[in-house]
């Protein structure tokens, strides 16, 4: 009988009332579609912009946010190297990160060439799109790149790739990439075999795919404005000088004779205590400073010999370190000597004159370059269409040359932030353990015995009415009755005592037969005619015949239904997966991708649960229609 009669429905209440019952079911499907596609828009996002409620990603369709994403990995998401590199010392978040408005073809053209003839070296620079600081677990492309070229020189044996490499990585998806960033002194120039399969893969990657190191950058933000703060007030205060801002700041390559001296005193600080070793340079007349130095702490050649492992005759051999030295004692040496040593036995300062110092960093090359190149910055400005006042203006155009290479790849760089977090999860459940295998069996075994045991046991109740039928019928109610926690240590001592532990026997044993299963197979075989049973006996056929023939034949869909619950139960498994199976190499999915979980970002999670989601979909889209009978049918009847 229908609610609402036909005759209600043609009036003014009864057609509110089925508006009203439209809405609140739009209004429930709404409140269960919107959260899913909210996950999945989640599961493409990265630490840029996992603070957007939208169910379309932004940067799919705002090319800003694009580039905001896009520039955070090319630095691995490491705000004080954009800052640096592109001198934005006001930008506080790569999410407030503004594209330029303009490129200049003409002076990428010129940085190109500059590269090309004079080929700078791997510590120059830094390769991007090798790791997500903050996205954690998120595996960008070149991570990627490099994880594949490991394992396709080693023959993915994993335990020749770390004996090679001098590394301890458990698992291919393990590979990590740490980028070198050689800007402050606080970073070791550290040349590994691992580090060296990375610079070789660095040296091919295109120059859009390279951060340059800009020292003047890295003083700027790293030194200046961390004592000084944004407001260009405060440091000209301190300085007695009236920059506009601080995009007139220079970092001077030698002692700045005519600056305040409060500039010269924070190059000095800088130069002694901040800059890496590998941009210092020393003029010739340093050396017997430096032979000097040497001398009073050794006393003797032989003993310097000694620890260095060389065979100088004199200290007059002994040649001028530049840059970073090789040997960790001879560096040890040459940034004491920078920094200055105190002599014991006089009380003296050894160290390195100011004015022999000047700083050699790939920026200071570049003006030198351009500057033999076109003679005069007003030709420079000419050729290039810039408006620099001198030569120590330019700066290296790098934001420009990621900015035009952006513009050029904005459909793959889409496609790459959509799926990056998915891949991620694919690769770590292919390389990481035997998930997928073990789900595999521990899956088609749970669904074969729920389709052997239980049918077998609501069988025998069914066709042989035993006289406790009713009291075993209320045992296996009285099992629904408990959750699956109250028995999980039970079972777990009991499997331990037997060992079974870390088996699948563990994971089958316990939910062989399923109280559920029996109850409404019951119900479903007592709904068959007795008359097949009577025919089929009278013309021969046992009880197992009987039962394969007639019995599974008619039930279907009810066992369509079964095999459902078996296969969504055990792929679900976690808490009792985990308990029984502590041994990584039998874990099944569930534990796997929480294992992931706790190492991931928001993106990455969001990307395993709908990865994790599909197996079971598409075993419901497949066979929706028999397990809709095999639901509908016992009712019906």
């Amino acid at each position: 009988m229908a609610i609402i009669s036909p005759i209600e429905r043609r009036s003014f209440k009864g057609r509110c009332l089925i508006g009203l019952i439209y809405l609140l079911l739009v209004a429930g499907g709404v409140t269960m579609v919107y959260p899913f596609l909210l996950m999945i828009a989640g599961s493409t996002k990265s630490a840029v912009d996992q603070k957007e409620l939208r169910i379309l990603p932004g940067y799919l369709t705002d090319d800003t946010l694009l580039y905001r994403k896009h520039i955070a990995s090319l630095f691995n998401e490491h705000l004080t190297a954009m800052k640096s590199e592109y001198r934005l010392p006001r930008v506080t978040s790569f999410e407030t990160l503004e594209p330029p408005t303009q490129i200049n073809r003409k002076l990428i053209e010129i940085w190109t060439r500059f590269l090309d003839e004079t080929s700078p070296p791997i510590t120059t620079f830094s390769l991007g799109h090798v790791i997500c600081g903050r996205s954690r677990g998120v595996q960008p492309v070149n991570q990627r790149r490099f994880a594949t070229l490991l394992h396709q020189n080693f023959d993915g044996d994993l335990d020749r790739a770390n004996q090679a490499l001098d590394a301890h990585f458990p698992t291919w998806h393990a590979v990590r990439v740490m980028p070198w960033r050689y800007t402050s002194r606080a970073i070791a120039v550290r040349v590994t075999p691992f580090q060296e399969r990375l610079s070789r893969l660095a040296a091919t990657r295109p120059v859009h795919e390279r951060v340059y190191f800009s020292i003047e950058g890295e003083y700027l933000v790293q030194f200046v404005l961390s004592q000084y703060t944004r407001d260009i007030a405060v440091y000209n205060e301190a300085h007695g000088t009236d920059y506009a801002s601080y995009d007139e700041v220079r970092l001077s390559r030698r002692f700045p004779r005519e600056g305040t001296e409060a500039e010269r005193e924070d190059w000095l600080r800088y130069i002694r205590d901040g800059i890496h070793m590998l941009w210092l340079r020393a003029d010739a007349e340093a050396a017997p400073l430096y032979r000097g130095y040497l001398e009073a702490k050794y006393r003797t050649v032989d003993n310097l010999n000694r620890k260095y492992e060389t065979s100088y005759v004199s200290f007059d051999d002994v040649p001028l370190v530049n840059g970073v030295a090789e040997n960790g004692l001879v560096n040890s040496d040459w940034e004491a000597f920078v920094q200055g040593s105190e002599d014991p036995e006089t009380g003296s300062m050894r160290q390195l004159p100011p004015e022999m110092i000047y700083i050699d960093s790939l920026e200071f090359r570049f003006r030198d370059w351009l500057e033999a190149r076109y003679g005069t910055i007003d030709r420079l400005n000419r050729d290039l269409n810039t408006r620099y006042g001198r030569f120590s203006d330019v700066i290296m155009p790098q934001r420009q040359v990621h900015d035009a290479a952006y513009r050029q790849q904005t459909t793959a760089l889409r496609w790459e932030y959509t799926t990056r977090n998915y891949v991620t999860v694919i690769s770590f459940l292919a390389l990481h353990g035997r998930a997928l295998l073990n789900t595999t069996i521990y899956c088609g075994l749970a669904v074969l015995t729920a389709l052997i045991f239980n049918p077998l046991a609501a069988y025998a109740m069914s066709r042989f009415q035993l006289p406790s039928a009713y009291k075993i019928l209320l045992f296996l109610m009285l099992t629904m009755a408990f959750p699956a926690m109250v028995t999980q240590i039970p079972v777990f001592l009991m499997l331990r005592n037997f060992g079974m532990l870390n088996t699948f026997w563990a994971l089958i044993l316990p939910g062989l037969a399923n109280g559920y299963a029996i109850f409404i197979l019951k119900g479903f075989f007592d709904l068959q005619p007795r008359e097949l049973y009577e025919s089929a006996s009278i013309d021969g056929a046992g009880e197992w015949t009987m039962f394969w023939q007639i019995t599974m034949n008619l039930s279907r869909p009810v066992l369509a239904y079964i095999g459902l619950i078996a296969f969504t139960a055990a792929y679900a498994n976690f808490m009792f997966a985990l308990l029984i199976c502590q041994d990584e190499k039998m874990w099944t999915l569930m534990p796997t991708l929480y294992q992931l979980q706790l190492r991931s970002s928001p993106g990455i999670t969001f990307a395993s649960l709908i990865i994790a989601a599909i197996p079971t979909f598409l075993v419901f889209l497949f066979a929706q229609n028999v397990i809709m009978r095999g639901i509908v049918v016992p009712v019906e009847k």
